[in-house]
């Protein structure tokens, strides 16, 4: 008798238009799935047909996105990537061939959002210190900015900072689950203990959300993901009061934009108690449908899902999403085959004085 049990595969569909707007608006994607690990990069091929790249980094997660690469953090590390080709290049049909080129051991800090600041310096959201920290060669980190109501800074992820929004190359605000000062303290406070800080003025501007991510600045305005509520909404940062955009049928992490559309993470909540009770499920029932696991895009002009992505299988939740902008074919190395042995770049030469 055969006890072997087929292995969950992954199956990815996409809307009819998807593609044909990848193509219009000349960009890649990146999503990473934290929960299988993997880091994806969607391209089109040279028929237009979607491009699907994909590597192992276990507990991948957070993405910062520059002009020559990407930073991406997994279990206890953050990693570099830098494109290894030369403009017009191609390695076997793609047109970027990124590879992890520095790595820092952080320890597992559960880093979530990452950005790049003006210095060209990665800063990342340290969620289980509750602070914004930066890569050290001598320590797992450097602290930069904790919230005025954590009087400690402790492994105890005690209000679940989780996302960050750049505003002039600077950190500007960031979102946290709750405002405890406690021990994993969040937890309590999941469905309306969401806030949002104003980090050069150490300031609550906004609460009441639930378990809010990916705060973002973009044409003018802040923008976040209500992740508990399901809503993409845009935050007065005077007032504090949100408006909402756009519903999003799961549970909402990773944003990103590019002009008027927004792209967004979805994932199928788990079967415990961080997602239960949450007033996503109320507002899924109401519009007769289930969570879903993939990408939308939102037509922020008028709150439509004009396209989306459809993850089915292995894969049931993501974190993140980032956009390459000028990229048609993205792919990376990782460490499970033997291609990043032979794939060696040279820089110019130096002079030794």
């Amino acid at each position: 008798m055969n006890d072997t049990t087929a292995q969950p595969k992954l199956e990815l569909t996409v809307s009819r238009q998807f593609t044909s707007w990848m193509a219009e608006h000349g960009c890649s994607l990146l999503f990473t799935t934290y929960q299988t690990g993997k880091l994806f990069l969607l391209g089109l091929k040279p028929d237009g047909k979607l491009s699907v790249f994909e590597r192992t980094f276990n507990r991948c997660m957070g993405l910062g996105v520059d002009a020559t690469g990407f930073w991406m953090s997994s279990l206890y590390q953050l990693w570099r990537f830098e494109n290894a080709l030369e403009p017009g290049q191609r390695h076997n049909g793609y047109d970027r061939l990124y590879v992890p080129q520095v790595g820092y051991t952080t320890g597992d800090l559960d880093i979530h959002d990452i950005a790049v600041d003006r210095h060209r310096r990665p800063v990342f959201v340290n969620t289980l210190f509750g602070c914004l920290a930066t890569t050290s060669v001598r320590t797992s980190f450097t602290p930069l900015w904790q919230p005025p109501f954590i009087t400690k800074l402790a492994a105890e992820d005690r209000c679940h900072l989780n996302g960050l929004a750049m505003e002039n190359g600077s950190p500007r605000y960031v979102t946290a689950v709750s405002r405890s000062d406690l021990a994993d303290g969040w937890r309590d406070r999941r469905r309306d203990g969401g806030c949002i800080i104003d980090v050069p003025a150490d300031k609550v501007i906004a609460e009441g959300l639930s378990m809010p991510h990916s705060p973002r600045i973009h044409d003018g305005r802040l923008w976040v993901l209500d992740s508990g509520n399901g809503f993409l909404c845009t935050v007065d940062p005077a007032t504090g009061a949100a408006e909402r955009v756009a519903f999003c049928p799961g549970y909402a992490r990773g944003l990103a934009f590019l002009g008027p559309f927004a792209v967004i993470g979805l994932s199928r909540p788990r079967d415990n108690k961080t997602f239960q009770g949450l007033a996503l499920d109320e507002e899924l029932a109401k519009r007769g449908g289930e969570s879903r696991c993939g990408l939308l895009i939102i037509d922020t002009r008028t709150g439509d899902a004009v396209h989306w992505l459809r993850a089915e299988g292995i894969v049931s939740e993501l974190y993140e999403v980032a956009i390459l902008p000028g990229v048609q074919r993205p792919m990376a190395l990782g460490f499970k085959s033997e291609e990043i042995r032979r794939t060696i770049t040279v820089g110019p030469s130096e002079p030794l004085h």
